[in-house]
């Protein structure tokens, strides 16, 4: 039989984009957090998990936001 061994893949949270362009899509999921915390608080949300990966990319956005500026800062010294 095949070998069951299970490689984990590292997944990049975002790939190669420019500060701007990171910057519209954080707006995006901030937006998309507000309206599906209003749609949760009424009762139309069907799956709540979704607040937390929500949270999550949030999180993972602000984080690769965080590195390019400190990378910026670097090269400019």
């Amino acid at each position: 039989m095949a070998d069951s061994k299970k490689t984990k893949v590292t997944k990049k949270a975002v790939e190669v984009k420019s500060l701007t362009d990171l910057h519209k899509e954080l707006a995006s999921k901030k937006q998309d957090l507000l309206d599906s915390k209003k749609s949760h608080r009424s009762g139309e949300l069907v799956n709540p998990r979704v607040l937390g990966t929500l949270k999550k990319e949030i999180a993972r956005l602000l984080t690769a936001i965080r590195a390019e500026e400190l990378k910026s800062q670097k090269e400019s010294k």
